[in-house]
C-alpha cells in the first residue's frame, strides 16, 4: 500500500475517535442541562425513525401489518407477540393479494 492510503487510513481513523470522543461531551453537556429528557426519550426515537423510514415507499399490505404489529405492541407491551402478530399478519395479508 502506498502512503496516500496510509493516510487516509490515519485520517479516517482520527475522524472516527474525534466523532465518539465530541459525543461523550456533548452526552454530558445535555445531562446537566434542561433538555436531560431527551437522552431518555433517545432510544424509543430510533426506533420509531428506523421503523418510519423502513415503511416509506412501502405498499399498502406492509402499512396494515405494521399497523396491526403497533396495536399489539400498545395493548400488551410484549415484544416477542408483537413481532409474532405483525409477522403473521404480513405473511397473511401477502398470501391474499394485499
Amino acid at each position: 500500500m502506498t502512503i496516500s492510503y496510509w493516510l487516509l487510513i490515519l485520517v479516517l481513523a482520527i475522524a472516527a475517535f474525534t466523532i465518539r470522543v465530541l459525543g461523550l461531551f456533548a452526552g454530558d453537556a445535555i445531562k446537566s442541562s434542561r433538555f436531560n429528557w431527551v437522552l431518555d426519550e433517545l432510544p424509543g426515537l430510533i426506533v420509531v425513525s428506523l421503523v418510519a423510514s423502513s415503511l416509506a415507499g412501502q405498499p399498502l399490505g406492509t402499512w396494515v401489518a405494521a399497523g396491526v404489529a403497533l396495536a399489539v405492541a400498545y395493548f400488551t407491551n410484549h415484544v416477542i407477540l408483537t413481532m409474532f402478530v405483525g409477522v403473521a399478519a404480513f405473511g397473511l395479508l401477502l398470501w391474499l393479494g394485499v
